[in-house]
């Protein structure tokens, strides 16, 4: 890991501690989740997934054989709930049809390829895909959102154009392959990220504000 990096990395946990994210009782559970936290709160995503825990629905046959309209009003709770079912629905198609419902023989087949099958999928992008192939198939593949790009873009340790698959890049061949160093630090930008580093930032407090190039954040573009 390199200097900046390093340094980021140990405030960061520090401060914060272990995060033990991703937050899933199972591999399945967290897909889901990866679906249903688009532009939503946690808590919602916990709400609808206990629905469908209560319906023993945490099984991709299980799921996939529930119709989209049903499916639908099961996870009301993520909000956007009918254009996540459709979503949710494809991403099952994937694992049932493709991959014979058995999530270890999909994650067998290899990041690269997989995460292109994943990209594949209606409603499936970059950050979400990622999130899946780290947090659900323990691979090693950094996920980088918009939390990670405010706090390395306005630090200035990468430029503020830069875009997922670059500023991905960055952390990828700067950071060693490990799959729990990966979870971790993700985890933690994401905590700083919600506390401080937000649309309009909150510096105060914030184990990286004296980090900042002259003492303001450089905003970043996305």
């Amino acid at each position: 890991m390199n200097d900046v990096l390093q340094e980021v990395y140990q405030r960061l946990i520090d401060a914060y501690g272990p995060q033990h994210w991703w937050p899933g009782e199972s591999p399945f559970e967290v897909m889901i989740g990866a679906i249903l936290v688009q532009n939503t709160s946690w808590k919602n995503v916990e709400k609808a997934i206990a629905n469908l825990r209560e319906h023993d629905l945490i099984e991709p046959r299980a799921l996939f054989d529930v119709p989209v309209e049903e499916l639908a009003e099961l996870i009301r709770p993520a909000g956007y709930y009918r254009m996540k079912a459709r979503r949710l629905h494809n991403l099952l198609r994937l694992v049932v049809e493709d991959h014979g419902g058995d999530l270890d023989a999909m994650f067998a087949v290899g990041v690269h390829s997989l995460r292109e099958e994943l990209l594949g999928v209606n409603g499936v992008g970059p950050e979400t895909a990622d999130s899946i192939l780290l947090y659900a198939g323990n691979l090693p593949v950094f996920v980088i959102d918009t939390y990670t790009l405010r706090v390395m873009a306005r630090h200035g340790w990468v430029e503020p154009e830069i875009d997922y698959h670059g500023l991905q890049e960055y952390f990828e061949s700067h950071v060693e392959e490990d799959v729990k160093l990966y979870n971790e630090f993700h985890a933690l930008l994401v905590r700083v990220g919600h506390k401080h580093c937000r649309k309009t930032p909150k510096c105060d407090g914030c184990p990286l504000a004296d980090l900042l190039p002259g003492g303001r954040p450089v905003e970043p573009e996305w």
